[in-house]
């Protein structure tokens, strides 16, 4: 059902000043304590009842029973400010209709839409149980985040995950695995020649790693990946080493596990090949699920993302949606357009208010 303007006016500016005063606050991951305090204090202004679970903000409706749930999540922690910022990145600003700060395109813009979205949609019975969760520690995929909130709230159907994505469809996100290596050779004296240089080991591996090629490609995803992106060995001039170790970093579709793409690797290499993590696996959803049918009626476009999120750390079905724009993020003088926020406002609305799921 579409939004009136005037209604949409309201929570465009809720949604303006509410951004203003959390990119004011540092939120470095595992350190996001004073934003999540402020933002429960801003929902309590609100009328709304929020909790604590870590620094993890929580918002339930009292629409309960044998519904489905549905989450709406995005983060408050941000990255560190990188050196080429031309002004304070948590001094906000607003300018010509662009609200500046740290944090305020990845993902501080999902994070209030999805806020407003939510005193819109909570305000009727829905044919689901809403729950909000703005959660901690995402930028470097923690334990104490949304893991930690999934383990103390009801189960999960479906999920919106707020991530700058011009308010498109994510129907699909590529998955994340890095993989410690180590190639072994036999230490020897470099001016007679004695030895196996481990280096030379490792470049072999290497060079069979750079020509592997995944033979499933995804329609969204494309390739599966696997790319050396480090590598060190040796100790001296005049020592062979026996020891190089180098490192790998997989980006996955989602036609395979990470413990498929290890065994394929490993299997085609000497080098020992010790995986950090499995759990940052590809997802997708049905192109037939009805959020996915919803979007399609009102104009969005399915794609594939590159980029990891805590999708990632989902079982259940989610699509990764939000305002701005994934190449903003992380980078110096990083902005949300006003009418960025306004838009996501009116597409999350308009998108899950009576959705049957």
């Amino acid at each position: 059902m579409p939004i009136s303007e005037s209604r949409l006016e309201q929570l465009t500016e809720l949604a303006v000043q509410l951004l203003l005063d959390l990119t004011a606050i540092p939120a470095y991951s595992k350190a996001e304590n004073n934003k999540a305090q402020k933002l429960v204090e801003q929902l309590t202004s609100y009328g709304l009842f929020p909790g604590r679970l870590l620094n993890n903000v929580i918002l339930t409706d009292n629409n309960v029973g044998e519904k489905p749930v549905l989450l709406l999540n995005s983060h408050i922690d941000t990255v560190k400010p990188v050196a080429s910022w031309t002004m304070d990145p948590h001094q906000p600003i607003l300018k010509d209709d662009k609200l500046f700060g740290l944090g305020s395109n990845d993902a501080g813009a999902s994070v209030v839409c999805l806020i407003m979205a939510y005193l819109h949609l909570s305000k009727k019975t829905q044919p689901y149980h809403l729950i909000l969760a703005a959660t901690a520690e995402e930028e470097i995929s923690g334990y104490q985040g949304i893991l930690h909130v999934l383990d103390h709230i009801a189960a999960i159907d479906f999920a919106i995950v707020g991530e700058p994505t011009n308010m498109q469809m994510a129907v699909a996100e590529k998955g994340l695995m890095v993989i410690d290596a180590v190639a072994r050779g036999v230490a020897g004296h470099a001016a007679r020649e004695e030895g196996i240089n481990a280096i030379y080991e490792a470049l072999n591996d290497i060079d069979l790693i750079r020509k592997c090629r995944f033979e499933k490609i995804s329609d969204y995803l494309g390739e599966t990946m696997a790319t050396v992106t480090l590598i060190h060995a040796g100790t001296q001039h005049n020592v062979v080493p026996d020891h190089c170790e180098y490192v790998i970093d997989v980006r996955s579709n989602e036609l395979y596990t990470n413990q498929e793409i290890y065994e394929i690797l490993q299997n085609r290499v000497k080098s020992k090949l010790t995986p950090r993590s499995f759990r940052l696996q590809s997802s997708s959803i049905s192109l037939d699920h009805p959020a996915v049918l919803r979007g399609n009626s009102i104009g969005l476009t399915p794609y594939g993302s590159p980029t990891l999120s805590d999708q990632a750390l989902m079982v259940n079905p989610s699509l990764k949606i939000g305002p701005g724009l994934s190449s903003r993020s992380h980078t110096a003088n990083e902005f949300i357009e006003v009418n960025e926020l306004r838009q996501g406002i009116k597409i999350y609305i308009e998108l899950l208010d009576e959705l049957e799921l």
